[in-house]
């Protein structure tokens, strides 16, 4: 199979996409060419002394003990903290009057995020993607459901650590539209390296246009005997059929125990709510792109793909089945 197209920029301190991340980016290039000098510095100096004890043997400089040794790098990290110190605020003031509230929970391995709908005060639940509108302050409060996990999305501020029984903040603003690849920073178990989280920045209209669809429940389905096939067309009552089948194998097979689907099941709260899944970019937390033979692939060996994940893999379901099981979580948009 080829491999897909990567939909997200490579992290990156130096590629800032907000407010802190370009303040974190300018100490990491002050820091790179601080340690090039001195790293420079060290090693002329090392030349002279070699140098200086061939020419005297037992002649040793003591500044460069007790100078290079203990005052420059005591000078360097005062330095350094202050400028730090100074710098620190830029991303931590208390939140503007319309900055959003998002909600993001850390769960072995996947994330949960939390929004609120304005328009119906409805509370809106998705999994593993977080959308940001560009230019508005997002106010980020972070925890976890098990263990420690940390949020890191190097483009837009600098890891958090998010720990049971406490509630973190983290202020953010995207100043540039895109998707941006986090992670958890804190080693969690097993699948920790694919416990991925990418964030969608996009203009206010569109992010307003998401929010609200999020917020409705899965669409219906038509009765397949109610859908037309012109001629010349895909057979329409054939897919129909399949999703309505997709759909009844989600029930049978008892996902709606983990999972939430608004509108079919909205009960189960120990898996990512599956409500709009087929809209999003990646299945498992960053582990497959969505696709419907990856939706498929996904469900029924997830055990392989990703050991260590609280889903069992579906071996065994029927293929044909797990075809229609796939296409109506595909078609959740």
């Amino acid at each position: 199979m080829k491999a897909p197209v990567e939909l997200f920029e490579r992290p990156s301190v130096l590629r800032p996409a907000g407010d802190a991340a370009q303040t974190i980016a300018g100490l990491s290039i002050e820091l790179m060419v601080g340690a090039a000098l001195i790293f420079l510095l060290v090693m002329m100096l090392l030349a002279w002394a070699v140098v200086r004890s061939g020419a005297k043997p037992g002649l040793h400089p003591r500044w460069l003990v007790y100078g290079g040794g203990l005052v420059l790098p005591t000078a360097v990290v005062t330095a350094l903290l202050i400028h730090g110190y100074e710098r620190t605020p830029a991303w931590q003031p208390p939140p503007q009057d319309d900055a959003l509230i998002v909600g993001v929970t850390a769960h072995l391995y996947w994330w949960e995020l939390r929004y609120r709908d304005p328009v119906s005060g409805r509370e809106v639940v998705t999994a593993n993607e977080l959308h940001l509108p560009v230019g508005r302050p997002v106010r980020l409060g972070l925890s976890s459901a098990d263990v420690i996990h940390s949020f890191w999305v190097p483009a837009l501020a600098g890891k958090v650590d998010m720990v049971p029984g406490r509630v973190n903040h983290l202020l953010v603003k995207a100043s540039r539209a895109g998707v941006f690849r986090g992670q958890c920073a804190e080693f969690c178990g097993e699948q920790h390296a694919r416990m991925a989280l990418h964030v969608v920045a996009e203009p206010p209209a569109a992010f307003d246009a998401w929010l609200a669809g999020q917020g409705e429940p899965a669409a219906a389905l038509p009765e397949p005997a109610d859908v037309p096939d012109p001629p010349g067309a895909p057979p329409a009552r054939l897919q129909a059929a399949e999703l309505v089948q997709g759909r009844q194998v989600f029930l049978e097979q008892r996902c709606n125990a983990c999972h939430s689907v608004r509108g079919v099941a909205e009960e189960a709260r120990l898996g990512p709510d599956l409500t709009h899944v087929g809209s999003r970019l990646y299945l498992g937390a960053g582990t497959l792109a969505n696709q419907p033979a990856n939706m498929a692939h996904w469900v029924a060996h997830t055990q392989t793909v990703k050991p260590g994940a609280r889903m069992p893999s579906a071996l065994a379901l029927e293929p044909a089945a797990l075809r229609a099981l796939a296409a109506w979580l595909s078609s959740l948009k």
